[in-house]
């Protein structure tokens, strides 16, 4: 809130009686957000033509409880539908079992690949990408050039993109 020459006399009211409104605020359980409340009054009254209000004050504090209350309102349906949310969710997760076979046949289906491509090749990849050993270090302990540790890798990736390519069609 910024005092300009250009506020309207409820927005004055509102800054002059900005102490008593966030002690108000605080009272009704607005806490840390009473400062958003004050400023969420401040863009009502600022968006709408300005007309004579009898009592100013009473007017603000009414308006200040009345966008507590908004806002208490939207963080409760907010809760809610999360809570909905992960309630779906967890239902999405119901037929878990299905999803735990299709995830093993998956795994089977890559294992097979892998073996179709040749023992080295699924040594190879097993030992780089799943036992995390570098490089060369399986092309000294398989007794093979780098290259060919390199190669044997591309031919795995090459398998298992067109075996994911697959599975995504399905």
């Amino acid at each position: 809130m910024t005092a300009t020459s250009s506020i309207s006399g409820l927005q004055r009211v509102l800054e002059d009686e900005r102490p008593r409104l966030l002690r108000f605020l605080a009272a009704r359980g607005a806490g840390d957000d009473a400062e958003d409340v004050l400023q969420d009054l401040w863009h009502k009254i600022s968006g709408t033509e300005a007309r004579p209000v009898s009592d100013p004050i009473s007017y603000l504090f009414r308006a200040a409880e009345n966008v507590l209350r908004d806002r208490q309102r939207a963080n409760l349906s907010r809760g809610r539908r999360q809570h909905e949310w992960q309630d779906l969710a967890a239902s999405d997760h119901a037929p878990q079992g299905e999803r735990v076979l299709i995830a093993r046949e998956r795994l089977r289906e890559a294992e097979t690949t892998l073996l179709a491509l040749g023992p080295r090749v699924d040594q190879v990849f097993r030992r780089y990408r799943l036992e995390g050993l570098g490089q060369a270090a399986i092309a000294r302990e398989l007794g093979i050039s780098l290259s060919s540790v390199e190669k044997d890798l591309q031919k795995a990736y090459r398998a298992l993109a067109q075996l994911k390519d697959r599975f995504d069609a399905e």
